[in-house]
């Protein structure tokens, strides 16, 4: 799957909006349900995957961290909890989704520890390796520019520093793949419509993980970008991938 299929689908069909734009205004209009929905769609695996990526930066043991595409800042606070570095931060186009993020952060009474901010992730304002370490979870799929995201985020981390991405994938075995494809495709843009009330946003999902760049296809985009070290490991029967790559 090339970068730039990605790059095609977006949240409404028909707008003259950039993808950017409409991704920030789709998050703003779920903001206050995203999280829920979340949990409630993977039935509470979203934050193992989390965990286990997470771990993967633990030998590190990073004193400041990038979190991109931060949402409501779960990975923030989550990476404050088992890694304990001196400065977390985390950036995300829509506003509304890092307000909610915001109001948890002060409540764990971290505001000291983690700051989150609005930032394009594909044209981050940091000065060239500046963080230890970088995550992003299910945060990459909705770039406008996939491999001009990569980039920054490859230049923004210090050299031997490593980042680690967290997103769906699409499952390859049988039976898992057809339930999977059933349940994205049908039941996910139901949920969205009944809770969310966003029946596009959670159309835009499954057509989003599948144009996405894959296995293989995304550890040679990282590659291509800068990264060195680049592995892919796949969860819960492909469900989900975590990439990981160092500079």
């Amino acid at each position: 799957m090339a970068s730039n299929d990605v790059q095609k689908v977006v949240p409404f069909e028909g707008s003259k909006l950039s993808k950017k734009e409409q991704i920030a205004h789709m998050f703003d209009d779920i903001a206050g349900r995203y999280d829920f929905l979340n949990h409630f769609m993977s039935l509470g695996v979203d934050v193992q995957w989390r965990k286990k990526a997470l771990k993967l930066l633990a030998p590190l043991q990073p004193k400041t961290l990038l979190d991109v595409a931060t949402g409501t800042g779960d990975v923030a606070i989550m990476a404050h909890h088992m890694l304990k570095p001196e400065k977390i931060t985390g950036i995300d186009i829509s506003e509304g989704m890092l307000t909610l993020g915001r109001e948890k952060v002060a409540k764990a009474g971290l505001d000291g520890v983690i700051t989150l901010q609005q930032g394009d992730s594909e044209t981050i304002s940091f000065p060239d390796a500046t963080f230890d370490a970088i995550t992003a979870a299910f945060g990459v799929r909705n770039f406008e520019n996939l491999e001009k995201g990569l980039a920054e985020m490859c230049r923004v981390l210090k050299p031997g520093g490593k980042a680690v991405i967290l997103e769906f994938s699409n499952p390859t075995k049988t039976p898992v793949k057809q339930l999977y494809n059933f349940y994205f495709r049908y039941i996910t843009p139901l949920i969205g419509k009944w809770i969310a009330r966003s029946q596009a946003a959670y159309s835009y999902l499954p057509e989003s993980v599948k144009a996405f760049p894959q296995g293989q296809a995304m550890c040679d985009i990282l590659h291509k970008v800068g990264f060195q070290a680049v592995t892919c490991k796949t969860l819960t029967f492909g469900i989900c991938s975590i990439y990981c790559a160092t500079r």
